[in-house]
């Protein structure tokens, strides 16, 4: 018997390590349960992509600026950021999510039910 006083398991996993590596977990697929929801901020940016919106963001003891506005096009978001593009100056923007208060749109949020998306975006365990 190996150190710490247990046999490794037949398919190589460690009791409490969950599943093997591009497996998902079977809750995910079971008939009769609800899929992950996936309408995450970070996705509903992503959808729309190209479009002009107004950022509101604040920076806790920042004596220079606490709040500031940035408006331009979204180029992309991740999980932890947000990338804008200005039409009119050019300049680009990498906002960490952490700062935005919300997000404004001038025109329709495109917005696909949360359910069942696609691979391109971000499927994170409900918490």
């Amino acid at each position: 018997m190996p150190p710490g006083g247990f046999q490794p398991s037949p398919g190589g996993l460690q009791p409490g390590q969950g599943f093997p590596p591009g497996q998902q977990s079977p809750a995910a697929k079971v008939p009769g349960m609800l899929p992950i929801e996936e309408s995450y901020i970070e996705n509903i940016l992503r959808l729309n992509k190209g479009k002009l919106v107004t950022v509101y963001s604040t920076f806790e003891n920042n004596k220079e600026w606490n709040a500031k506005i940035f408006r331009g096009l979204i180029e992309a978001a991740g999980r932890d950021h947000l990338i804008l593009s200005d039409p009119q100056t050019g300049m680009r923007y990498l906002i960490p999510m952490v700062y935005v208060d919300y997000v404004t749109f001038d025109e329709e949020i495109e917005y696909e039910y949360p359910f069942g998306a696609g691979p391109s975006l971000s499927s994170q365990p409900p918490r």
